[in-house]
């Protein structure tokens, strides 16, 4: 079961067919839903998550029509006139889509429909093909019209229930009473008014395959076939001058599984024997290897996502580039445990400390901006170890809005030797959330030195008198 807020009550957003058995249905409040089930589990909706779930799923229908369009949250329209022969005709397209979402754990209805808002309304609210299709519409009920809650309310109170008591009033009426959208949804729905597509439009993919007349049940030689496949669509992406950043492998199987494999690079590349390196990690860090069961006889490569990829002129004595060194050794760790894990710092213009860098995956391209530096023969500017959050200490100051003399942190007391400071760092004065300043009040920091030859970054927190009584004082960094 998915919940859902509704304003300041949460409901139910779907419901399983065990549940909807028992009279529970979306849009209940959860609180009915658990007087009568008191045991009933349930899970936040993720609405994005079924979006994006949803494309997939009609970018996956693209190979057997190019016309597919997605009708939000729960539906896939498919173009299938001139293309359903391919798949052994409306039946045999029906079990073959039928039985990939089985395989991945989905259970869908479809219905057969010469425009598309008749197709939708028979598979929602019929679930099956109709044998005699202008009948069936007729007999759908007027929610199948999907108008707003008022018009469907309206039309109901009417005596109007079924899509064909709707159609055998006179239009004129229909509009005149509950408006024209009533009457372009009737007219839709029968065919009298055109139910335009709006196609999901997918960037074309540069992929090769190989087919075996015979199941392949060694994984070495499907690897060998693979680096061969590398090598032309390397080809194809010269010819384009793309790179690829992104390669999915799919190593299909005779009993129907498919194994998908993909690689992700930090550069555009279209160098097989890197493509294969990176496979070739990203298959022993697979926790169950690439079983072949009864055989594989196809497989697939794709580049996902390209890039423009100009050719590039080496240096005179054939050496190599630093970056790319760089760039290869980001793609083994990325592929082995994960493109996410693999971070670097991006530099961010902002005075506030904490604010001024931020991590990125290291697979989105080289760091940005320039770094401050200190004067020749300065010591840092800032430390390389900050803490998050600072960490509050005890200070003993000379004045309150003067230099510490002595700090304890961690119980244990520091006798400071020399400081230098104070940099004033202004809070975030032009941001307020809640009415309070991000960032706080103004910092002044020191940097510092105890009696031991450690070094430390400390500030107070506050204007003594103006912006607290008695401000507070933080450690902020180590200087290694």
């Amino acid at each position: 079961m998915l919940v859902a807020r509704a304003g300041n009550a949460v409901v139910l957003a779907a419901v399983d067919g065990r549940a909807a058995e028992l009279g529970l249905a979306p849009g209940l409040a959860l609180a009915d839903a658990r007087a009568r089930l008191p045991d009933l589990l349930v899970h936040d909706a993720d609405p994005q998550a079924d979006a994006h779930w949803l494309k997939r799923l009609a970018a996956g229908c693209v190979r057997y029509t190019p016309t597919v369009a997605i009708d939000s949250p729960d539906a896939i329209l498919l173009e299938i006139a001139g293309a359903a022969h391919l798949s052994g005709g409306e039946a045999g397209l029906a079990a073959t889509l039928t039985k990939q979402l089985q395989r991945r754990g989905m259970k869908a209805e479809h219905a057969f429909a010469s425009h598309p808002d008749a197709a939708l309304a028979l598979a929602r609210f019929l679930g099956r093909p109709a044998d005699d299709e202008d009948l069936a519409v007729r007999g759908l009920p007027v929610a199948a019209l999907r108008l707003p809650p008022a018009s469907e309310a309206a039309l109901r109170r009417a005596g109007l229930h079924r899509v064909g008591d709707i159609a055998a009033r006179p239009m004129a009426n229909l509009a005149a009473r509950f408006g024209a959208e009533a009457t372009l949804a009737v007219r839709r729905m029968l065919g009298e008014a055109e139910s335009p597509l709006s196609p999901i439009r997918f960037k074309p993919l540069l992929r090769v395959e190989q087919r075996f007349a015979e199941p392949v049940s060694r994984t070495d030689t499907m690897l060998v076939v693979l680096l061969g496949l590398c090598g032309i669509l390397c080809g194809k992406l010269l010819r384009h001058g793309l790179g690829g950043r992104r390669f999915a492998a799919a190593f299909f199987r005779s009993d129907g599984h498919v194994a998908e494999l993909a690689i992700d690079t930090s550069q555009p590349c279209r160098d097989p024997a890197l493509m294969m390196r990176l496979f070739g990690e990203a298959l022993e860090a697979l926790a169950d290897p690439l079983d072949p069961g009864f055989g594989f006889d196809r497989l697939r490569l794709i580049a996902a996502v390209t890039e423009p990829l100009a050719s590039k002129q080496l240096r005179l004595e054939g050496g190599p580039q630093a970056d790319v060194q760089l760039a290869e050794l980001i793609d083994r760790l990325g592929a082995r445990n994960g493109i996410e894990r693999i971070r670097r710092l991006q530099f961010q213009d902002s005075h506030v400390p904490e604010l001024a860098q931020s991590s990125a995956p290291a697979m989105h391209g080289a760091a940005t901006g320039q770094w401050p530096t200190a004067p020749p023969g300065e010591p840092p500017l800032r430390p390389v170890q900050l803490f998050f959050p600072p960490q509050r200490i005890t200070v003993l100051a000379e004045v309150p809005d003067g230099p510490p003399w002595r700090f304890s942190w961690r119980r244990r007391t520091h006798q400071i030797a020399r400081a230098e400071g104070p940099e004033r760092i202004a809070p975030l004065w032009w941001r307020r959330r809640n009415g309070t300043l991000e960032g706080g009040l103004t910092r002044d920091y020191f940097r510092v030195e105890d009696s031991e030859g450690g070094r430390f970054w400390i500030f107070r927190h506050g204007l003594y008198g103006g912006e607290k009584a008695l401000p507070d004082w933080y450690l902020h960094g180590l200087f290694a």
